[in-house]
């Protein structure tokens, strides 16, 4: 059995495959940081997005949505000289923004209710081979995505959403040839 080789060989990598990546996230505050960064990630590489996740969380308050909804333009500014993170005036606009959808969604119905609610409340257990069958893309992250810019998100399409999907284990995408494929399984049926 072999990890999945989309993470490589590189340590940092391989750490976040085989401790973080598919396992269930319940957590509303971890989910939104997670779509942040997803959403920081459009054009760029994941990895590049894991090396800068510290400085991340540090910039962005500890991903505090009550705190980064109250950012003003002046400290969009302060962010946008932080050679930490990925300095994209859009993306941190939109992590604003996000952060004070994120509230509404949060006291309407509950924000990890809502984006669980897109795979039915219960991780999807897909038992894909190779890489090659993995989807970029579901009718379900296509839901998402939709919804989340009805609501005014950004930087949140089918492919990101999708993307999120799998990271905070909504799908569990670990190829069946994978060691954590079974226990990402397990995890996710509490077994």
């Amino acid at each position: 059995m072999t990890r999945c080789s989309w993470c490589g060989t590189d340590p940092l990598y391989v750490e976040y495959h085989d401790t973080e990546w598919g396992v269930p996230e319940y957590d509303a505050r971890a989910l939104w940081e997670k779509l942040v960064l997803d959403g920081f990630q459009a054009g760029l590489s994941w990895i590049t997005i894991l090396r800068k996740r510290d400085a991340f969380r540090e910039e962005f308050d500890g991903f505090d949505p009550e705190r980064v909804a109250a950012w003003d333009d002046a400290r969009i500014e302060v962010a946008l000289q932080n050679p930490g993170i990925i300095r994209h005036r859009g993306k941190i606009a939109a992590t604003v923004r996000g952060a004070r959808h994120f509230l509404e969604v949060e006291q309407d119905e509950g924000f990890a209710p809502w984006l669980w609610s897109f795979v039915g409340g219960t991780p999807r257990q897909n038992r894909f081979g190779s890489m090659a069958e993995v989807p970029t893309d579901t009718p379900e992250s296509v839901a998402m995505s939709k919804a989340l810019k009805k609501r005014d998100f950004s930087f949140c399409g089918p492919v990101i959403t999708y993307a999120f999907m799998q990271a905070t284990g909504m799908v569990n995408d670990h190829l069946t040839g994978c060691p954590r494929h079974a226990e990402v399984s397990r995890l996710s049926t509490g077994g």
